[in-house]
């Protein structure tokens, strides 16, 4: 197993704060079914938690507001697609019903859905394929690991060493070369010299922002080049921004505003704000919120700082309370994360632009009986972006090699 980082996990990053809660910087949440991972905790002895409480949401210029209705996707929305020859934009699809005052609340909660919990652009993002992962029903149920996914990845580590696996961290590919009898990975070491290791078959689980940057010094290199239309799919499977701050407080201040009105919130929604979710740690009581921002909301925040992000979470959190001072007075600690500034994943999950039918397929099938590939980008069925559908394309990946001769 050779890996960019220094541990294992990939897109999964815990983070422990100073009162020792631990909370995730990268993928939180278990999505839908997701059978395997369920499978995967049961076996590890680990426990999960169904996430739950209210959510609230603060109008244009108003004060929080409870909402009732699920913050989650709203698939009716796309009945009319089958009128549409081919595929177009959200943007476009939403642009029919710009005459029509009543859908506007529908469109302009769908919109936020899209660029925040998609971390996807509605002027690109493929209106077919985003409402084929809401019919799904992927997006219907939410749970969390509990203490986070950090004692799954550490069982996942354990029991592979226990079973033989090698890891080798730091190890960042430059070229993959693949002939009819073996596949050569290169790699260089601290020292500039070249290290190679050969195999009979090769498993890629990189991320589909770093298999499309081909330009850069860091990119990987394929030898032959990958076939044309794997390289046309990479065109249309976008991988989406997403900044996330974890804000540690020293207490739940939020709960005891308004005679502990908020005391069961799990979700807010801030409204013109760049952080535009928010969320806790219900049903566990800490005192840890998520700041999120995705999509555009997201590439804005590109070119601030570490410090300058977690400002802007704490100043957005205070204000959806009309009190920034509260937060910035009750704040212990920060922590944040670029996805798209990463290296090793650039960008947060995968997403299909216009005209990507079929393009996660085409990704994730093998190339020449050597090279074969996995990742969120290639899981099929509603489960691309979660962490099962990392799972699941890793495991439908290693049935293809172990059905392939040798």
């Amino acid at each position: 197993m050779l890996e960019a980082r220094d541990r294992p996990g990939g897109r999964v990053l815990p983070r422990a704060g100073i009162d020792g809660s631990w909370v995730e910087l990268g993928a939180e949440f278990i999505h839908g079914r997701a059978a395997l991972t369920y499978d995967l905790l049961r076996e590890a002895g680990l426990a999960s938690d169904e996430v739950h409480g209210e959510r609230w949401g603060a109008a244009p210029g108003g004060a929080l507001q409870r909402r009732d209705y699920s913050f989650a996707s709203d698939p009716s929305l796309f009945d009319g697609l089958q009128a549409v020859q081919g595929d177009v934009s959200v943007d476009e699809f939403f642009r029919r019903f710009a005459g029509d005052r009543a859908m506007q609340p529908r469109i302009e909660t769908a919109r936020a859905f899209i660029e925040g919990f998609d971390a996807a652009d509605p002027r690109i993002a493929s209106a077919l394929g985003i409402a084929a992962e809401w019919r799904s029903g992927v997006d219907e149920r939410i749970a969390r690991p509990r203490m986070s996914y950090r004692p799954l990845f550490d069982y996942l580590y354990e029991t592979s060493l226990a079973a033989g696996a090698e890891f080798r961290f730091g190890a960042v590919v430059a070229r993959i070369i693949c002939s009819d009898d073996r596949v050569t990975v290169e790699m260089p070491d601290t020292n500039g010299a070249q290290r190679t290791l050969r195999a009979r078959a090769c498993i890629v689980t990189l991320p589909a922002g770093v298999l499309r940057d081909t330009g850069d010094a860091a990119a990987v290199t394929f030898e032959p080049a990958l076939p044309p239309e794997k390289r046309a799919a990479l065109q249309t499977i976008e991988t989406g921004d997403a900044v996330r701050v974890v804000l540690w407080f020293r207490s739940r201040f939020w709960e005891r505003i308004d005679g502990g009105r908020y005391r069961d919130a799990a979700f807010f929604r801030a409204h013109g704000e760049p952080f535009t979710a928010y969320w806790s740690a219900i049903p566990r009581r800490n005192s840890a919120v998520v700041a999120w921002s995705g999509g555009p909301n997201a590439a804005s925040l590109r070119d601030a700082g570490e410090d300058a992000r977690i400002d802007r979470a704490v100043r957005g959190f205070g204000a959806l309370f009309g009190d920034e001072e509260l937060a910035r007075s009750e704040l212990t600690e920060g922590a944040a994360h670029d996805w798209r500034a990463d290296p090793f994943s650039r960008g947060a999950y995968s997403y299909l632009a216009v005209g990507g039918a079929g393009a996660r397929e085409v990704l994730g099938a093998p190339v020449a009986g050597r090279l074969f590939f996995a990742g969120e980008a290639t899981a099929l069925n509603g489960e691309s972006g979660t962490v099962n559908g990392a799972l699941e394309s890793g495991e439908r990946a290693a049935g293809e090699v172990e059905a392939t001769d040798e």
